[in-house]
C-alpha cells in the first residue's frame, strides 16, 4: 500500500457579500493560476474542490476502441456496475 499524501496546509478565506471567493496570492502563483483563469468547483458535500479547467483533445471513437486491452469474456452491465462500485470504494478508503 502507498503512503499518503502529507495533508496540505489549510488556508483561511472569506466569502464576500457578492458570494466572491479570493484564492490567496501564493495559492495562485503556485498553480499558474491569473486572473481570467476558468477553474470548476466541485463539490464533494464534506468538501469543495478548485481545479483548473484544462482543454483535452477531442477524441475519436476509432481511437478508443480496444485501448483497455481486456481479452476476456463480455461483461454484462451488472458487471460493470460492480467493478465501478468497487473502484468507488476502495478510492474512498485512500
Amino acid at each position: 500500500m502507498k503512503p499518503k499524501p502529507p495533508k496540505p496546509a489549510a488556508i483561511t478565506v472569506r466569502i464576500s457579500t457578492k458570494g466572491q471567493l479570493v484564492v490567496p496570492k501564493e495559492v495562485r502563483l503556485r498553480h499558474g493560476w491569473s486572473a481570467g483563469a476558468e477553474l470548476t468547483l466541485e463539490d464533494f458535500g464534506d468538501r469543495v474542490v478548485l481545479r483548473e479547467v484544462r482543454e483535452f483533445p477531442e477524441t475519436r471513437l476509432e481511437e478508443l476502441i480496444g485501448c483497455t486491452g481486456y481479452r476476456g469474456p463480455a461483461k454484462t452491465l451488472q458487471d460493470m456496475d460492480d467493478g465501478v462500485a468497487e473502484g468507488a470504494r476502495r478510492h474512498r478508503e485512500r
